[in-house]
């Protein structure tokens, strides 16, 4: 088979392009205590300045942590908004700038495997809708909080993410109004079964924040069963429909005696002699 010698020149360039950003680019590290906190670190991070988003780190104990890679100036400013945005909410830990981190450091936060993900950094953009999180302390507070967003507005339940501490998060999308509707209908339920932790709308999220949220994984499809393509079908034979034979029984003739003719005779009427009147005689 021949190979396009442009077609690879072409993905020689871009993987070389790739590299070169890599090794002239810094790492950016903001930790919060709180999952929808750490959401909200990462969006304002990406619309601070031209970063990639790495990903996110579990480190236990409610804690969490957003990395963005990009240029040293783009990382230094997206830092910068993801600290604000977490003493906002209370949220913050610590944060990080690793400016240039050499090739050993990929064996901790690897990037490299992703090479395919950085070809569209900085050409991201805001979706139209709005996305919501919230957190609770305990699950059975999380599961109602989810059942009351639901029934309150149209919205849609992306998954749940747990980090520790007994902490669990609902994620929904749909329109902006429509969320926060759901988010204050899922306070009040949260609060009533548990204990509240922390709340988030995001508007107009970035696709790379979309695609780096968790997702509730699908169970496969059955496989459908192909058929030979010729299959030789019998010509079916009209059989004409038969009438059905009714039985008659013959109804049974019964023996009534035969009448008889009686001449009818005068009634007979009994006379009384009258009796003669006394009457006196007149003189």
């Amino acid at each position: 088979m021949p190979v396009d010698s442009s077609a690879l020149a072409s993905s020689t360039d871009k993987a070389r392009s790739l590299m070169s950003w890599v090794q002239n680019s810094a790492l950016g590290i903001v930790s919060t205590t709180s999952f929808p906190a750490i959401i909200g670190v990462a969006d304002a991070m990406m619309k601070s300045s031209n970063v990639y988003l790495v990903g996110y780190e579990k480190t236990g104990g409610g804690q969490c942590s957003a990395i963005v890679r990009g240029g040293v100036a783009d990382v230094r400013m997206a830092v910068h908004a993801g600290v604000e945005t977490a003493k906002q909410f209370g949220q913050l830990v610590s944060s990080s700038l690793i400016p240039r981190p050499m090739a050993d450091m990929e064996k901790v936060l690897p990037i490299l495997p992703r090479m395919s993900e950085l070809d569209g950094v900085g050409e991201t953009h805001m979706s139209s809708g709005a996305i919501g999180l919230l957190e609770t302390r305990g699950f059975p507070a999380m599961v109602g909080a989810a059942d009351a967003m639901t029934k309150s507005a149209e919205v849609e339940l992306i998954s749940h993410e747990t980090i520790g501490e007994g902490l669990c998060t609902i994620l929904i999308r749909g329109s902006l109004s429509n969320v926060a509707i759901a988010v204050e209908a899922g306070m009040h339920e949260a609060e009533r079964i548990g204990e509240l932790s922390a709340v988030m709308v995001i508007p107009r999220p970035l696709n790379d924040l979309e695609r780096s949220l968790p997702k509730v994984k699908q169970a496969k499809k059955p496989q459908k069963v192909k058929l030979p393509l010729k299959l030789e079908e019998r010509q079916k034979e009209l059989v004409p429909a038969e009438a059905p034979v009714v039985e008659v029984q013959k109804q049974k003739q019964l023996d009534l005696p035969e009448p008889e003719l009686m001449q009818a005779q005068p009634p007979t009427i009994d006379v009384q002699p009258q009796k003669p009147l006394d009457l006196p005689e007149f003189e």
